[in-house]
């Protein structure tokens, strides 16, 4: 616990430099592409309902990797970059459990965008990884929301550089580290809905089980037998509609089946509870504030070209 809130106080003091909200409103804008790559976001759609159906992974694995992109060095693709002395973000104990089908979802569909000799080496990693993101959620369901373009690639990836939040997050320490992305709390609720699909291992959760008054006690003896003592097996982080962007996260939540203990205590907690009640009875509030807060996420440290960013031609290797 003491490492963790060292943890969130480094990134209070630190993110100021990741928010420059004047700058980047100027700079990122829904048709920053429409001269450079016209057909950019027919291209990623595309490219990203193939990699959904390849693997039903690849849509929660790919919402996932931008969260934990943007959230350590800012909206940049550093975490998909392969350092040779191993010393990057995706080799950080905190992002060992992304799955690789999120990366193949977002170098897939940057193969699929330079393949277009008019966009060729012309859009951005971080700008592939933001709208892959979007159409995971959209072509899963959820909303289809415009998403502001205009990024550089960060050329920097450390390991020692991630910080995030855990599955034992308490209200406070959550709100404390969206609050150093310049986020709120009902976007941190909102965001948190991206559990609307997926899965956790359970080693994430399996200390919960028969310890946790606020897990419902026939939820505890299933994740007992799905766990079986092997902390390598899973469970879906919504199990009534595990594959679909929707609100029925938060009726779970309600019902006292939050797979991870910093999902349930946005119900357990009466600070955030409302939000909760609300979401689980309005899908459409809930769409419309994730939608919101994910374009304010996609604004946190976004680089340009005078400030060391670049257009990578591989999403793996800085230039």
């Amino acid at each position: 616990m003491a490492a963790s809130l060292a943890g969130l106080a480094f990134l209070a003091v630190t993110s100021a430099a990741l928010l420059s909200p004047l700058a980047v409103v100027g700079q990122l804008r829904t048709d920053y592409y429409s001269t450079i790559c016209p057909n950019l976001e027919t291209i990623v759609r595309s490219s990203v309902k193939q990699s959904m159906a390849a693997s039903p992974i690849s849509a929660p694995a790919t919402l996932r990797l931008f969260f934990h992109d943007c959230a350590v060095r800012g909206c940049d693709a550093s975490i998909m970059i392969v350092n040779s002395n191993g010393d990057d973000e995706w080799r950080n104990s905190d992002n060992q459990s992304l799955k690789p089908e999120g990366f193949t979802t977002v170098l897939n569909a940057k193969a699929a965008v330079d393949s277009d000799p008019q966009c060729r080496y012309k859009v951005s990693c971080a700008d592939i990884l933001a709208l892959a993101a979007r159409e995971s959620v959209y072509q899963s369901g959820g909303p289809n929301y415009q998403v502001e373009l205009g990024r550089y690639d960060g050329r920097v990836s450390t390991r020692d550089s991630v910080v995030l939040p855990h599955a034992n997050f308490n209200l406070d320490q959550l709100n404390a580290f969206f609050a150093g992305l310049g986020l709120s709390q009902t976007d941190m609720i909102a965001l948190s809905g991206g559990h609307t699909f997926g899965a956790a291992d359970c080693r994430f959760f399996q200390y919960r089980i028969g310890a946790d008054p606020a897990m419902d006690q026939g939820f505890a003896a299933q994740l007992r037998n799905t766990c079986g003592g092997n902390p390598n097996n899973f469970a879906f982080l919504d199990g009534a509609t595990p594959a679909a962007f929707d609100n029925a996260y938060y009726r779970g939540l309600q019902q006292g089946r939050g797979l991870l203990g910093s999902d349930q205590a946005l119900h357990a907690d009466q600070r955030s509870r409302g939000t909760v009640d609300y979401y689980a009875w309005s899908q459409s509030a809930f769409f419309g504030d994730f939608a919101a807060a994910m374009t304010r996420l996609g604004r946190v440290g976004v680089k340009t070209a005078a400030t060391g960013g670049e257009i990578r031609r591989d999403c793996r290797f800085p230039n």
